[in-house]
């Protein structure tokens, strides 16, 4: 079921949201392209491949609605970047470009 919180987001700024007890995560589709805007793991259950199953499923979302590639930023002055850069690093996402405070990476979607 979804919270008033994702109902909201959807309505308001066409985003959708993957949620379970553990974290969630915000997406939408523009063009041919998913960004992974936000992903959020409670500290008890990170490192525990919570994130990979969001990516896996934004990324099975997103193949079925045509999509070719998937993007994610990462923010450096923020709390936490050097793990977030590792894990879109581990997903299979690489760097395309830099600009002002945001790393912006990029994979594709093989379908």
């Amino acid at each position: 079921m979804q919270s008033n919180y994702g109902r909201y987001i959807y309505e308001r700024l066409g985003k959708s949201i993957l949620e379970d007890e553990d974290g969630f995560a915000v997406y939408f589709c523009v063009n041919k392209a998913c960004y992974i805007e936000e992903i959020y793991v409670r500290p008890e259950a990170r490192k525990s491949g919570v994130a990979k199953k969001y990516a896996d499923e934004i990324s099975r979302q997103a193949k079925q609605n045509g999509m070719e590639v998937l993007i994610g930023t990462v923010k450096p002055s923020a709390k936490g970047s050097t793990t977030s850069i590792k894990v879109l690093l581990a997903y299979g996402f690489e760097l395309e470009s830099c600009e002002h405070d945001f790393i912006f990476f990029k994979k594709s979607l093989e379908v």
